[in-house]
């Protein structure tokens, strides 16, 4: 059955209709009074409901529908999708992003190697020859959900790591607690379209949407400490950032 939200719409305020809806939805879904899978009733209803123009209900339901927050389905509908988790870009791991907002993740280690590092580990991590390092992949789960998939390579004269501990713990973690001080990363954001190995993983479709990062964090002895490429499910993931005029 359809929910019926009821907004206010204050026609004297500067702030555009259409956005009154966008930010009255997005309450809505944020406070829980939209919960994800509830399906609404369509726009020309809800139009005349609110006594507002069809345009002006078609462009709301867009930038939600760009916004990731709803989906239109054939036969179905517009649904609420499931809330994203919104990362903000700085020097942190997922797994205590995840825990510090309340959340409790779980993760599942797919492979792990301690092993001779190949020339691009090396140059990335400023290895000499003949160095080794740990390679793991790993699966993150919110609330059982997979999240994101997630390959690393990390230096080995710092801490011993093991597949225990990165069940348990994030890399984040292990690493500051065998006393790495991080300063500072490169890091590159972009996306992609899932291949069959990587949708079967995250519970997607093949040629869904994927958020990716690559980041290697350096400590405050100069030393690149770690390296790594993550894609996260875009329905489910976003980053956020603060842009400061310099």
């Amino acid at each position: 059955m359809a929910k019926q939200l009821e907004l206010s719409i204050d026609r004297s305020s500067p702030v555009p209709l259409y956005h009154q809806v966008v930010q009255g939805v997005e309450a809505a879904i944020h406070s829980g009074a939209l919960p994800a899978g509830s399906r609404l009733e369509n726009e020309i209803q809800w139009a005349a409901r609110l006594n507002l123009s069809r345009p002006t209900m078609r462009k709301a339901m867009d930038e939600l529908v760009r916004s990731g927050l709803l989906v239109r389905k054939r036969g179905v509908g517009t649904q609420v999708v499931s809330s994203q988790v919104r990362r903000p870009l700085e020097l942190s791991s997922l797994f205590d992003d995840l825990s510090n907002s309340g959340g409790k993740p779980t993760t599942e280690v797919l492979s792990f190697n301690h092993a001779a590092a190949d020339d691009a580990t090396r140059e990335a991590l400023h290895l000499p020859a003949g160095s080794t390092v740990y390679h793991f992949t790993r699966l993150r789960k919110m609330g059982g959900k997979p999240l994101a998939l997630m390959e690393n390579w990390v230096r080995d004269d710092i801490t011993a790591i093991s597949e225990e501990l990165l069940a348990a713990q994030g890399l984040y973690r292990i690493l500051r607690t065998g006393g790495v001080n991080f300063r500072l990363a490169t890091q590159r954001i972009g996306a992609m379209i899932a291949n069959d190995y990587q949708a079967g993983l995250l519970e997607t479709s093949p040629g869904s949407a994927l958020v990716t990062m690559e980041r290697t964090a350096v400590d405050d002895k100069g030393r690149n400490v770690e390296t790594g490429r993550h894609v996260y499910r875009a329905d489910s993931y976003s980053f956020e950032m603060t842009l400061v005029q310099r």
